[in-house]
């Protein structure tokens, strides 16, 4: 028994997936948001994950000018007790 296969022909065990990522984008500077308020805990939250660290810009896609915002914002809803430093399971 012999199994032919052309020599350009390419097989493989598990199909291929071609990775699509969405493109990335800076929420505030869509939505036109100057401000971010520090008394708006649950706005902040969803910037910190389950331990109650700042997530990167990487993951969130926001802007330099924005991320400084957001940390500064996160840091004094922190000092005021609206957001825990260090936590188990925040979200």
């Amino acid at each position: 028994m012999a199994i032919h296969h052309e020599k350009n022909e390419i097989r493989y065990l598990n199909p291929q997936i071609a990775e699509i990522r969405k493109k990335k984008y800076c929420r505030f500077k869509k939505a036109g948001i100057k401000y971010i308020d520090y008394k708006d805990p649950e706005f902040l939250k969803r910037f910190l994950n389950e331990q109650g660290k700042i997530l990167p810009r990487r993951l969130t896609g926001t802007s330099l000018k924005y991320q400084r915002k957001v940390s500064q914002a996160i840091k004094r809803a922190r000092h005021l007790a609206l957001l825990p430093f260090v936590t188990d399971l925040l979200k």
